[in-house]
């Protein structure tokens, strides 16, 4: 991280130089071909104040030359374009020069200038022409630099304030790194107890969110570790009695009634192992299942009715009555899956419920909101154990749950189930006058 963001900011600072370098050259030779127009137009004036082509001897002029090493180039150009004198060529092998667009322009208007490029590579020719009194043209000319040739002779200097930049950069890049990089690291070292006092305000979501994600790691190592140490303890407790009882039978003289009871004990504790067993790869597989995968839409109400049919035998074991009414109600889901929920639902209301007693399911569309509800009339939850019963292996009576056949893992798997469904799983009981569980799709 120390290193990219020290190279980061040495290819800024490089490209910084390099950009305003750029910008900086061609700003500067903007105003200096403002200046050079300015200066030349002064300077024409002048010579035209002077009166000095007026009625000066070009013969001697050019003769003397006394203009010789001047920087500007003088032409002195007549009424019918004829060059009568230049300080640079023989005026006599010089073309007419009535064309030209800076002498045409001062003949008309008075003067004019033009910028050509000239045959010299990295070299422009600024012209200034203007008219005098006697009609002739007197026009100046000097030959500077083009803006790329200003800019490739820069480079040396340019080159050497990038190499201190690029010095300066990198010591101060890797000072900032690291004090930029301080709190974090701090952070990473003890994330529960750092200070928020030291955290930059653009860090703290992403720092919510890693703390909550460090908390329900640590939350999910602990229920990791209880499920652990909760299924050891409901293994434990099936295989003991099996190989007790298994021990008993290695007795060949106990009577025979006594060995049909030990057998039945035997193979009552290998179904309840069995079904334990079973539940907890269910919730293994329903915590790795996809979320979408295998949804379709079906009939709720429908779905409800052929478990309710499957679950009447169960219900009739105890004397209770089953009843569901409501009506067509489309939900996306996996039907196998939903039909679990209701299996497990039914399945408590009727393992809870007294002799006698009633469990009815309900399928509504109340303001498009698609309900399921299970609700029964039996020993109902006490309040302290409300917000508990959807914990895996916890059991309301624990000596009921087991003498009924349940693992404490229903309710868990309901609740699972509700989650890859996105549903909202709601629960409200009294204790003595029942259960009733609404799933919200």
């Amino acid at each position: 991280m120390k290193q990219r963001i020290n190279y980061r900011l040495t290819w800024l600072a490089v490209i910084a130089v390099i950009i305003t370098s750029i910008s900086v050259t061609f700003a500067y030779y903007s105003f200096f071909e403002e200046q050079v127009h300015e200066d030349m137009r002064v300077t024409a004036k002048i010579l035209k104040d002077t009166e000095y082509f007026d009625t000066a001897n070009y013969q001697e002029l050019e003769e003397k030359n006394t203009l010789e090493n001047v920087s500007l180039r003088v032409t002195l150009i007549d009424v019918d374009g004829t060059v009568l004198y230049d300080n640079v060529s023989d005026a006599k092998t010089m073309e007419n020069h009535k064309n030209r667009p800076e002498v045409k322009s001062a003949f008309e208007k008075g003067n004019g200038d033009i910028v050509r490029t000239s045959d010299t590579v990295g070299k422009n020719n600024y012209y200034y022409a203007i008219k005098l009194d006697n009609g002739m043209v007197l026009r100046i000319s000097r030959q500077v630099d083009a803006v790329l040739m200003v800019f490739v002779k820069a480079l040396p200097l340019v080159f050497i304030i990038i190499v201190f930049i690029i010095q300066a950069c990198v010591i101060i890049s890797h000072l900032l790194a690291k004090r930029l990089m301080a709190p974090i690291e701090k952070l990473a070292l003890n994330i529960e107890e750092y200070s928020d006092e030291y955290i930059y305000p653009e860090l703290e979501p992403f720092i919510r969110t890693i703390r909550k994600q460090h908390a329900d790691i640590l939350s999910a190592a602990k229920a990791r570790q209880d499920f652990t140490a909760n299924v050891s303890h409901e293994l434990k407790t099936p295989l003991t009695a099996i190989t007790g009882y298994a021990q008993l039978l290695h007795n060949h003289e106990m009577p025979v009634e006594q060995q049909d009871h030990f057998a039945t004990e035997i193979e009552k504790n290998s179904d309840r192992l069995l079904v334990l067993i079973e539940d907890i790869i269910r919730l293994s597989e329903l915590d790795d299942a996809d979320s979408e995968e295998g949804f379709e839409e079906f009939d709720l109400f429908a779905l409800a009715k052929d478990g309710i049919n499957a679950l009447e035998i169960n219900a009739q074991k105890k004397n209770i009555l089953l009843s569901i009414e409501g009506e067509s109600t489309i939900i996306r889901g996996r039907q196998d899956l939903i039909r679990e929920l209701i299996d497990n639902l039914v399945q408590n209301a009727i393992r809870y419920n007294s002799e006698g007693g009633h469990v009815w399911v309900q399928v509504k569309n109340v303001n498009n909101r698609k309900l399921l509800i299970v609700k029964d009339d039996g020993i109902g939850i006490p309040v302290d154990d409300k917000e508990r019963v959807f914990e895996r292996f916890y059991r309301v009576d624990k000596s009921r749950s087991k003498a009924t056949g349940g693992t404490g893992l229903g309710l868990a798997i309901v609740k699972h189930i509700a989650e890859i469904h996105d549903a909202r799983i709601s629960l409200d009981s009294t204790l003595g006058a029942g259960t009733t569980f609404t799933i919200e799709f």
